[in-house]
């Protein structure tokens, strides 16, 4: 029985070209009895980690390749390209690819990412080549008639690879590939390589070559398609993967077919390539000599010790038992590098200016993180969980995101880089994908049908949670849709047919709004890079496969709450002299409550909806508690829990707990399940399971999963049993949680969030005027945000000056306790025309008349535009000219 292996495929990380998805070639190889198939996107290697562990996992044999593009001439001068197959041997092979794709990005690229042959015979060693589709090489000049030039492109690419060079032969019925097939036998008789036959495959079905097509049509601007439906760019439906059979029929009538198709079992077999997943690849910390210690366990552990006894003085043993305790897991977990990376690019942000958030995420639970200034919540004063954020039951990697200061955020990423080098450094890959809205809005251009009918359809299709109801889910569910499904229009019946063919596609590529990966050395030996000329230099792998190959990656987010703190602290100082620490402000002041308990919370982090403010009008915080509740509860689904939240609070409820036990854990937020932590804390008390297991069963019924959350239960009951609670009792309190357990939040971020918002509430209730301009300053551009925040100025009774080129600074500034409008925040001016200003006043003097202005700042700067916006918003008032008259 004849055996054939696909070695040539595309799916739809050839983005806009390929429209198969790799689940679906994995299925299709399985299907077919095939025992390999090569994944070979365009130019690049984005869907590698995911092919390689799809195939392993379904028992298939993963070929990691590539169709990249050869430069004729040199990759660094400006010609074009033809295409080329190289598939991997083994990891060395592997490597050099990674290498190959990485340098066309960063050195060749010119309309496509160009390797040239310097770099083939420089990077080599365990490929296999195949001379690629009708671009290749040597069809190309085939093609073109120049038997020649193809057959010294054969001599070259066989004595440079020998027996792992292959001639490719397509088959798809187009005329161009007839030269070929009668070209290609030839060299390879001259030359002595062998025949592969394939098929280049760029989507799953035949059936799918006109979504494919309408696919191709997508980057287009306008519909350059006659008919895209009839008018097929690849001209014949063909292009799809095929079984062994459909092969057979396509090549059996050649001479030299059967062998070719045979021939790709040769090829699979030479190609065995072994990924590790999950390796330790942390970058390594340097010790510094004079520590008197020489592991990065031994500084990790005096370092904590060291910030355990400055943060709380008085070693209790309680602190002592929860620090040894951290410490040992970590430890052992082998993640000891890993905190002495983070607290060292954290600590030295805030040593050069940089503010830092409290904490962010599940970190916020473990002492060992606020010992090393990683964090700045204590989690023993506000009873936060270690095993939330690192389970020593579920080996994992420990996410620990960091917010900056948004507008000093990349001093944090260049202190990284300089560290641990900027070859080692990189930002990471997102790809965009189409949604059932965003498909359907593509797929109706390219069909010409108006936008106003598929406006119709794609506002009916909900966002739940942040994701977009699935388009088969919404036209059978939504009753507004019933007659998109039901519709005799041929455009329509083409539209959702081609649309759930292409809904989850990628779209476009971009770069993660905070991800940085740090690699042990230059990332090129782990990660291949992408770049083009209008963007940065960007890992191919995204966040999941980085996280696969056990690289560190790291979330720098910048935040503008923690600017607009800088900004209001600096004013502060600037206006009244005092110099505040944020983080010593008492935490149950009762003038920043009332604010709170008044919904006057326009501006201030987290709480500044105005839904939230008719809660908090309800609900009186009187403590931090509080608020960390209301923030947790404050999100689509606990929402629903809000008013019996504040019913119990205020007494309108009765507060109730199923076991006396579970009344020191519910009791901070009035016997309602707020947190994930609490979830965990009853399996603990009731159930007797350590901290550890009591995480594995929230996840557990995070997931829904019905076996698992039997075994789960009966583990539950049989421990509650254990503990002498009745096993009916123990059913119940397991369905109460189980209940909350997906609506939990992570109280560890909640505590984190709420003191920065308390933080925000207190600089607005003592310095209102400086909170304000600074919460102006951050939001300049946005129109909307700007008149909320001046609407507010006025409630508060701050008086609003307008812009004056003699009085006004770039940003808004606080003149005498009165708020000055910033020069910047005038439409059409900037910031670029306001600090000519500025400087010119501040160095010359104030500007004595409209003459005297236009001739001392540079016109190139405020141009005449800008001068127009000064005009029209009062900025030469002050100096006698009325608008008009300017």
């Amino acid at each position: 029985m004849l055996q054939f292996v696909h070695l040539h495929n595309h799916s739809h990380y050839s983005m806009l070209d390929g429209a198969s998805h790799i689940d679906d070639i994995i299925e299709k190889t399985v299907e077919y009895g095939m025992p390999a198939v090569a994944l070979t996107d365009h130019g690049v290697l984005f869907g590698a980690v995911e092919f390689y562990k799809a195939a392993k996992k379904a028992g298939i044999k993963p070929i990691i390749g590539c169709e990249v593009y050869l430069a004729k001439g040199k990759r660094s001068e400006k010609n074009g390209y033809y295409h080329l197959t190289i598939l991997v041997k083994n990891y060395s092979g592997y490597l050099n690819l990674i290498k190959l794709v990485s340098l066309a990005h960063l050195e060749g690229y010119y309309y496509k990412p160009r390797i040239d042959t310097e770099l083939l015979e420089r990077y080599n060693e365990g490929l296999v080549i195949l001379s690629g589709c009708l671009s290749g090489p040597l069809s190309e000049n085939l093609v073109n008639g120049d038997y020649n030039t193809a057959l010294s492109w054969g001599k070259y690419l066989k004595e440079l690879f020998g027996e792992d060079f292959y001639l490719e032969v397509h088959n798809h019925g187009l005329d161009e590939e007839k030269s070929v097939l009668d070209g290609m036998p030839k060299i390879a008789q001259e030359i002595g390589a062998k025949l592969v036959a394939v098929n280049d495959g760029h989507y799953i079905s035949k059936e799918h070559a006109v979504p494919h097509n309408i696919l191709l049509n997508i980057s287009q601007s306008s519909n350059n398609a006659k008919d895209p439906v009839r008018d097929l760019r690849y001209k014949v439906p063909e292009f799809y993967f095929k079984s062994t059979k459909e092969m057979e029929k396509a090549f059996s009538s050649l001479e030299f077919g059967i062998r070719a198709l045979e021939n790709t079992i040769e090829v699979a077999e030479k190609c065995n390539l072994n990924l590790e997943f999950k390796k330790d690849l942390m970058p390594r910390f340097p010790i510094p000599t004079d520590s008197g210690v020489s592991t990065p366990e031994e500084y990790f552990e005096k370092l904590a010790r060291t910030g355990l006894e400055k943060r709380y003085g008085k070693i209790t043993p309680e602190i002592e038992q929860r620090f040894n305790h951290e410490v040992r897991t970590i430890k052992k977990m082998g993640f000891a590098g890993y905190f002495l990376v983070v607290q060292d690019f954290i600590n030295t942000a805030r040593s050069m200016g940089v503010r830092v958030g409290p904490g962010r995420g599940s970190a916020a639970g473990s002492i060992v993180s606020y010992a090393l200034g990683i964090t700045n919540v204590d989690p023993l004063k506000y009873g936060l969980l270690f095993e939330r954020f690192l389970n020593p039951d579920r080996v994992s990697m420990p996410d620990i995101d960091v917010d900056f200061a948004d507008n000093k955020r990349d001093l944090a990423i260049e202190y990284v880089k300089k560290k641990y080098g900027e070859e080692s450094v990189c930002q990471i890959i997102t790809f965009g994908t189409l949604s059932s809205r965003a498909v359907l809005k593509d797929v109706g251009r390219v069909l010409g049908i108006p936008l106003s009918t598929i406006d119709s359809i794609t506002k009916q299709i909900p966002v739940i949670l942040g994701r977009v109801t699935p388009l088969q889910e919404a036209v059978n569910t939504i009753p507004e849709l019933r007659w998109v499904k039901e519709s005799n229009d041929p455009k329509i019946k083409q539209l959702l047919e081609y649309s759930l063919v292409l809904e989850g596609t990628n779209r476009n590529v971009g770069t993660h709004a905070a991800g940085v990966v740090i690699a042990p050395e230059d990332i090129m030996k782990f990660v291949p890079l992408y770049k083009t000329p209008s963007t940065d230099v960007v890992t191919q792998y995204e966040y999941k496969s980085l996280e696969e190959i056990g690289l560190l990656k790291m979330d720098f987010l910048g935040l503008r709450t923690l600017t607009v703190i800088d900004d209001t602290l600096t004013r502060i100082e600037q206006n009244y002299g005092i110099k505040i620490d944020i983080d010593s402000v008492p935490l149950d002041d009762p003038r920043v409550f009332e604010l709170f308990s008044g919904g006057q919370t326009v501006g201030v982090f987290q709480f500044e909806s105005s839904k939230m403010q008719e809660y908090l009008k309800k609900l009186k915080p009187t403590s931090i508690d509080d608020l960390v509740a209301m923030n947790a509860l404050y999100r689509p689904g606990p929402m629903e829990m809000i008013d019996d939240f504040i019913d119990r609070k205020v007494g309108r409820k009765p507060i109730e707990y199923l076991h006396p036990k579970m009344e020191p854990i519910l009791q901070p937020t009035y016997g309602v399940i707020v947190y994930q932590e609490q979830v965990m804390q009853i399996a603990s008390e009731i159930a007797g399971f350590t901290l550890a297991q009591a995480d594995m069963m929230r996840r557990a019924m995070g997931k829904k999963d019905k076996v698992l959350m039997a075994e789960q239960k009966k583990l539950f009951m049989d421990g509650a049993e254990k503990n002498g609670i009745d096993r009916k009792l123990a059913a119940e309190i397991f369905d109460l949680i189980d209940k909350f357990a997906s609506y939990g939040f992570n109280k560890s971020h909640s505590v984190a969030y709420s003191i920065l918002a308390y933080q925000t509430a207190y600089l607005k209730v003592y310095y209102p005027a400086e909170f304000m301009a600074a919460t102006l300053a951050s939001e300049i551009g946005n129109l909307d945000k700007m008149a909320l925040f001046l609407d507010e100025c006025r409630k508060l009774g701050i008086p609003v000056l307008g812009p004056d080129v003699n009085e006004s600074q770039v940003n808004f500034s606080v003149q005498e306790g009165r708020l000055r409008f910033g020069l910047s925040a005038i439409k059409n001016v900037g910031t670029g025309a306001a600090s000519e200003i500025v400087r010119v006043r501040t160095e010359a003097g104030k500007f004595e008349n409209i003459f005297d202005f236009v001739s001392r700042v540079d016109l190139k700067s405020v141009n005449k535009r800008a001068l127009e916006s000064l005009i029209q918003a009062g900025a030469f008032d002050s100096l006698g000219y009325s608008r008009a008259q300017l």
